[in-house]
């Protein structure tokens, strides 16, 4: 459904999107991740024909998106992060007027408004003026207005800013609910988020696409590098000495409340030294409260690759 090839985008010296290339298949809901000046917004723009690229290709539902820009936007729905709204205007009037821009008919377009504002809870809205609208309640017009006309592809840049928790929710069931419909390209800095709603995910740094996979796979790539939690009560300086001393052990990070110590280990990948602290703290007469392997989030997984990246390009 989404074809990326090689794509580059310049803008004079800065090098924003570096030859990157990946494929998205129809159906089902993708997150794109990436830290500011990723080279994030620079691919959506290009996707959606509001930038052409410096070199490589697009394709979306088959089509060019530099050939034949026209059409792919009438295939895809596109939420920005900033909603482009008239405040003067009423939430149906301008649902009617993006329909007419979209060549739909009079009929289309009040059967259209209806699905979309019924999806969206703008229905005691609906012939408010935008301009008294909350960020939160602006956020749902722009969403109405990109699934108005029933696009094959959804591309959703930040879609629950300025939403309170319940809007959050509500939002999340109804992306997933349009992942069965369509294709969705869901942008945004929640990674809990994505990682509910989202079946793959692709990661970009500097330009560059870092990880591609399923929220699931990443977490297990990560978690593979090992990290265990431990509480025991002990001097500090010497619980971590000790642990860090142990075969496998990378890395230690210790606190104390109460005189209890609380160590996080990273190891090497593989290992796993739960036994060897417990053996540890035996042998020492340090009580042992919690040891446990930790689990790894899609938040964890984003943070080491593009910290990793910025260091490859450093």
């Amino acid at each position: 459904m989404i074809r990326v090839s090689q794509l580059t985008k310049r803008y004079g010296a800065v090098l924003a999107v570096d030859n990157i290339s990946f494929d998205i298949e129809k159906g089902g809901i993708v997150g794109f991740l990436g830290p500011n000046g990723a080279g994030k917004t620079s691919t959506i723009r290009i996707l959606t024909c509001y930038h052409p690229a410096t070199s490589g290709s697009v394709h979306i539902a088959g089509l060019d998106v530099f050939k034949d820009s026209v059409e792919v936007r009438r295939r895809i729905g596109y939420l920005p992060e900033s909603t482009p709204l008239y405040p003067e205007m009423r939430v149906r009037e301008y649902l009617q007027f993006r329909g007419k821009l979209r060549g739909l008919t009079h009929d289309e377009r009040v059967s259209a408004i209806k699905r979309a504002s019924d999806r969206c809870w703008l229905g005691e809205f609906i012939n408010r003026p935008i301009g008294q609208l909350s960020k939160g309640m602006k956020q749902r017009v722009g969403l109405a207005d990109a699934i108005m006309h029933s696009p094959e592809v959804l591309i959703l840049d930040e879609p629950t800013v300025g939403l309170d928790p319940t809007q959050i929710r509500e939002t999340r069931n109804l992306i997933e609910e349009l992942g069965r419909e369509h294709t969705v390209l869901l942008s945004s800095h929640i990674l809990h988020e994505v990682e509910q709603v989202c079946t793959r995910t692709i990661i970009i740094a500097n330009g560059k696409i870092v990880a591609s996979g399923s929220p699931k796979e990443l977490r297990e790539k990560f978690s593979a590098q090992g990290k265990i939690v431990a509480e025991l009560r002990g001097p500090i300086d010497d619980v971590g000495k000790s642990i860090r001393a142990l075969k496998g052990v990378t890395g230690v990070e210790s606190s104390s409340d109460q005189g209890w110590v609380k160590v996080t280990v990273e190891m090497q990948p593989e290992s796993d030294v739960r036994e060897d602290i417990f053996k540890l703290a035996s042998a020492k007469g340090w009580s042992l409260r919690e040891i446990r392997r930790d689990g790894a989030t899609l938040e964890d997984f984003f943070i080491k690759v593009t910290a990793q990246q910025r260091l490859k390009s450093a």
